[in-house]
């Protein structure tokens, strides 16, 4: 595969500039180890296919390129990127290698590490903002050669919970950041940070789940499939539109390449629709904690937690005393011991919670149209949240249809399970956001994984081809 990622219409020129320079590069290198690879090739391709079980119709240029890499022909390099999201940040270090023959771009592994709290929760402390990051640096290092981290980009992305920051702590807290990569060793420049636009977390996140899949052999729109990554601060909707749709969705269509395949992509971040950011909204229903003193937590009651839960959450920098609401519901329930019979227990008014999260996502303008013709993976909080509910197995991910989340949600809002104090309105958020905001039947297939081959489901690998492709 060749590595132009994204290219809008009015970017063309720049990248024809930089595809040719790429080009002449690539070429360069290629006739100088063909004639050996080419007799490599010959005498061990026979070897290849019996020891490595190859297709015939793979063992060509995919063995030739195995071989030159396994006699130190090629040499990797490596991308750094920092996903700097709402409630945590994480680190992916990726190498690659360029093929021999083609010089399509070869990703042969990563490093994935994650801390928390994310960026924003330091929005009164900017130094300790960046300090936190320094695991995430140490962690990438072990995996780089020293010798080659003067030629490793290093990029940080931050994402919606920098976006929903005033502007002047969202800066402070980027400035420090920029301050610690200046002495990381690895390459930068002062581009290498910043908040990251929803169109390209869409874009980003889109690519990677269809490069993993490898669904970029076609030009159909049912050949690539739908990524839905579900954020704390935002939402993202990316697929690709048919020519009908497209027209419809021209607001949000976007005109890319992908490895020399001129695509019309849809994408929308919703802001706001985040997982944490949802939830804030809804269990502040009807009050207005802005108002009360930042410095001292916040008490608020909410129809969408069990009425004997007294729970503490903060986000956004402001902490919170959750409390379900103070006329509590009982109702008969079958109890979950080997006796059996039926229970008083407290529940969430599941019809009340409803209503203001149907309320709450009924504010989102410009839904999709045709999400459901295609096959959807969502990750993120979506798998994570189906994870915890033993809806798939959290190693292996699987397939569940829609509706099973909103079983779930009506099972786990009649159980009261301090544990998990807003399982009930986690789920019960993500069928409205599906089915309400974005049009799918309660039949319509979720693939949720956190990982495909062994990689993660993220924007950053998308962001790191773009930064091979264009630099910092």
């Amino acid at each position: 595969m060749q590595y132009t990622l994204l290219r809008t219409e009015n970017e063309e020129e720049c990248d024809n500039e930089l595809a040719s320079r790429q080009k002449k590069t690539t070429g360069q290198l290629g006739r100088k180890y063909f004639t050996v690879l080419a007799i490599l090739g010959t005498l061990f391709l026979g070897y290849v296919a019996i020891a490595n079980d190859l297709k015939p119709i793979r063992i060509g240029s995919k063995a030739i390129d195995s071989l030159a890499f396994s006699f130190n022909l090629q040499k990797p390099f490596y991308v750094v990127v920092i996903d700097a999201g709402s409630t945590g940040s994480r680190v992916l270090a990726f190498n690659f290698h360029e093929s021999i023959l083609n010089g399509n771009l070869i990703l042969d592994g990563e490093l994935f590490s994650e801390v928390k709290p994310g960026l924003s929760s330091f929005a009164d402390k900017p130094v300790d903002a960046a300090r936190s990051l320094t695991v995430l640096l140490n962690k990438a290092k072990t995996v780089i050669p020293q010798t080659d981290w003067p030629r490793t980009m290093l990029t940080m992305k931050a994402t919606a919970g920098l976006r929903l920051l005033p502007e002047h702590k969202a800066n402070a807290i980027l400035e420090e950041c920029r301050k610690l990569f200046q002495t990381s060793g690895f390459q930068v420049s002062k581009n290498s940070i910043s908040i990251m636009e929803g169109t390209d977390e869409g874009i980003f996140s889109w690519f990677t789940v269809n490069f993993l899949l490898d669904r970029f052999t076609s030009l159909s729109s049912q050949a690539t499939v739908a990524a839905l990554d579900l954020g704390g601060g935002s939402t993202q909707i990316t697929y690709q539109p048919d020519g009908i749709q497209a027209k419809k969705l021209e607001k949000h269509v976007y005109s890319i390449n992908v490895f020399n395949h001129n695509m019309s992509l849809y994408t929308h971040s919703y802001l706001g629709m985040g997982l944490m950011a949802a939830r804030k909204a809804i269990l502040t229903h009807n009050t207005n904690p802005e108002d009360a003193d930042s410095k001292l937590p916040i008490e608020i009651h909410s129809e969408c937690v069990n009425p004997i839960v007294s729970a503490e959450w903060s986000y956004g920098g402001r902490d919170y005393i959750v409390k379900g609401p103070m006329n509590g519901t009982y109702k008969l329930v079958k109890t979950q011991n080997f006796a059996g019979g039926d229970e008083n227990k407290p529940v969430v008014r599941f019809s009340e919670c409803l209503k203001i999260i149907e309320k709450y996502v009924g504010t989102l303008a410009d839904k999709p149209i045709g999400l459901k013709d295609h096959e959807v993976y969502a990750f993120s909080y979506y798998f994570e949240r189906a994870t915890e509910v033993a809806l798939i197995d959290p190693f292996l991910g699987g397939v569940v249809q829609l509706g099973a989340f909103l079983k779930q949600a009506m099972e786990t809002c009649d159980y009261p399970n301090t544990d998990q104090p807003f399982m009930c309105l986690d789920l019960t958020f993500i069928y409205v956001l599906l089915r309400n905001g974005f049009g799918l039947e309660p039949s319509t297939k979720l693939y949720l994984y956190k990982k495909i081959n062994g990689h993660e489901l993220s924007w950053a690998l998308g962001a790191a081809f773009n930064v091979l492709q264009n630099g910092l």
